[in-house]
């Protein structure tokens, strides 16, 4: 299997036991949930710092994970992450465009039990190619050899890809950012997972004030969407502070 080598950043104590807190949410979800979006509302929300710490998390708690980058206009984890290879690496646009097959795009990673498909060309119009079978094919073979398949979509507010995605998917987390996302943002992305027929695991407050009456405020403001849609993960990310 081709090698690919992801660097994190430690990650401070509070944000590292607010991700492992998601970790356990998401494995009692059941058995059958294996296939898991991450997205957003819209861009700068912090979906991909999250769908990345729990793929990673999930891994080194001895679940097999891998990580599928699906945010195929704008995928900033490349970069972030100085992902480096032995040689070129075929990406999932190479998949979706029949250049190359399954063993081609999965990689396996310097974290144990965490393989990845990666996305390092950028696609102007990818919608045609996530339509196709073959993207379906993929999750479900992934799924199949894998505990857990997270995949880190583009915002549901920007295009149409995420909820194409979420409906091969077996539930979907949404990331709100606090203080940023409107009521009528949420509201709708919820009604776009719901449209499609996914499940929806849980909801995400990120970068939230913890104390105050700056925390309570807001809470208060999305209260009736976590009441309507089950429950919330509320603080489980709230002290991440980077952008995706």
């Amino acid at each position: 299997m081709n090698k690919i080598n992801v660097e994190f950043q430690d990650m401070p104590y509070a944000v590292e036991e607010a991700m492992n807190r998601l970790r356990i949410n998401i494995k009692f979800c059941g058995k059958n949930t294996k296939k898991i979006l991450i997205t957003s509302s819209m861009p700068n929300e912090g979906k991909s710092t999250i769908a990345t710490n729990l793929w990673k998390m999930m891994a080194e708690a001895g679940f097999p994970a891998v990580l599928v980058d699906v945010d195929l206009r704008k995928s900033v984890l490349k970069n972030r992450h100085n992902m480096e290879a032995e040689k070129d690496i075929k990406d999932l646009g190479y998949y979706l465009s029949g250049l190359a097959e399954y063993e081609d795009v999965v990689y396996e990673t310097n974290i144990k039990n965490g393989y990845m498909v990666p996305c390092i060309n950028l696609l102007e119009n990818p919608s045609a190619l996530l339509e196709d079978a073959r993207f379906k094919e993929l999750l479900d073979k992934l799924s199949e050899e894998y505990r857990y398949v997270i995949i880190d979509s583009p915002p549901l507010g920007s295009v149409a890809d995420a909820a194409l995605v979420a409906s091969m998917c077996d539930g979907a987390v949404l990331v709100v950012r606090s203080g940023e996302t409107s009521k009528s943002l949420i509201r709708q992305s919820l009604q776009q997972i719901e449209q499609v027929k996914c499940k929806l695991l849980g909801i995400i407050l990120n970068r939230v004030e913890v104390t105050g009456r700056a925390y309570k405020k807001y809470y208060g403001k999305y209260g009736k969407y976590y009441h309507d849609y089950g429950y919330g993960y509320g603080r489980e990310a709230a002290a991440s502070e980077e952008k995706s």
